[in-house]
């Protein structure tokens, strides 16, 4: 048998050479977990059981490459390492029903700069991604960096997607049936990674937020619509198709209301946020949620009844999915999430009217990164495809 060939002998399993290649991505995965967060050698060394030597020669190899910064310490191991600039940026596209926001983070997770600007309801594909784009170039020049930085951008949108494909037309009428990420990779310039904006909410949550900690998470988004993102076993569940927590769309009374998806008495119409404003048109015809909100909060009864109501009817529809998964966590992000224990109170009680009698403790939060969650995990997403040994 000839002998293999120096490429072979680079690649082989079990190689010197991979196992190299192994331990920097173990070095970096765990300096990614820490995100901004420095780690010094002696840390690294410990939390991935690498020799020091080891841990030291890795460093030096990835702060040549301007992958990782080093500031000095007590002694080589008391040095601190972090992921450095140099390893390129990533940014966060959130669309919503009428506004789009964009951020630039390093590969850390650090933000760098955000921005938010309203569309029209309806507006189409086109109109948003153009919008995007001007907000990422502005956001660009003011770091005074290019688009040739960006590693990966990650979007989010408020509708089920299968392949890249915009399944619904329910909330984003305008983006039905189109290929997102084909669409927005033309217009952004870059790779970008889609998906819903509740998988991402469940993504940042349990990576930085209430959810950390907990291996099976249940984030809903209570908006316009209202869906949930599931963490089950520490990663996120898609389901077959890639549009599984479509929750808003339980049917807690089969002669309800109709919803906007056809079907009637679904969860979504009792408890998003056009639900709550129809409630109040009459007493305040011009209104938005947060103005509701603080109408409860001054004791307006009509406004208390709104949450009271939805709060309900959302928690009849955590209970089925308590009783389905048994999940660590329920955290509750979106507009109607701006009310606070107005919401939750309710909530928690239609949860324990209709879970198993061993689950009424599940504990029901607000998201702790509050209106920020979608984006905060579109950069999870970006930064989670970057391969930082290309850099």
């Amino acid at each position: 048998m000839p002998p293999a060939s120096p490429e072979q002998t680079r690649t082989a399993p079990g190689s010197a050479a991979s196992l190299k290649v192994a331990n920097k991505r173990r070095v970096l995965s765990l300096l990614l977990d820490r995100g901004a967060e420095p780690a010094t050698q002696a840390d690294i060394a410990r939390e991935t059981g690498l020799a020091a030597g080891t841990v030291s020669t890795i460093v030096r190899e990835l702060a040549a490459a301007a992958v990782v910064t080093t500031v000095a310490g007590s002694g080589r191991r008391g040095t601190s390492v972090r992921l450095a600039r140099g390893a390129g940026l990533v940014a966060g596209v959130d669309f919503g029903h009428s506004h789009v926001s964009v951020a630039i983070a390093e590969v850390s997770g650090e933000v760098l700069g955000e921005q938010r600007r309203s569309l029209p309801p309806g507006h189409g594909h086109v109109e948003g991604l153009g919008r995007a784009h001007e907000m990422l170039d502005s956001l660009l020049t003011e770091l005074g960096a290019q688009g040739s930085d960006l590693r990966n951008i990650g979007m989010g949108l408020p509708a089920p997607i299968s392949d890249g494909v915009v399944m619904s037309s329910a909330i984003l009428p305008g983006w039905v049936g189109v290929n997102a990420q084909v669409a927005a990779r033309e217009a952004l310039g870059a790779e970008v990674l889609i998906e819903n904006d509740a998988n991402l909410g469940a993504l940042a949550e349990h990576r930085h937020g209430h959810g950390r900690g907990h291996a099976n998470v249940v984030f809903v988004k209570v908006s316009s619509g209202v869906g949930a993102g599931l963490i089950l076993d520490g990663k996120l569940f898609r389901g077959t198709s890639g549009t599984s927590g479509e929750i808003g769309h339980l049917t807690l009374d089969d002669q309800g209301p109709l919803c906007r998806c056809g079907s009637r008495g679904c969860l979504e119409a009792y408890a998003a946020t056009g639900t709550a404003l129809e409630m109040m048109s009459d007493q305040m015809p011009d209104a938005d949620v947060d103005a509701i909100i603080e109408a409860a909060k001054q004791g307006n009864v009509s406004a208390l009844r709104v949450f009271e109501d939805a709060g309900l009817h959302l928690g009849w529809g955590l209970a089925t999915v308590t009783n389905l998964l048994n999940p660590g966590v329920i955290l509750v992000g979106g507009d109607m999430s701006h009310a606070g224990e107005l919401l939750l109170e309710s909530a928690r009680l239609g949860l324990r009217r209709h879970v198993l009698a061993g689950t009424t403790t599940t504990p029901v939060l607000v998201a702790a990164l509050g209106d920020r969650a979608s984006m905060i995990g579109a950069l999870v997403l970006a930064i989670d495809a970057t391969d930082l040994l290309a850099a």
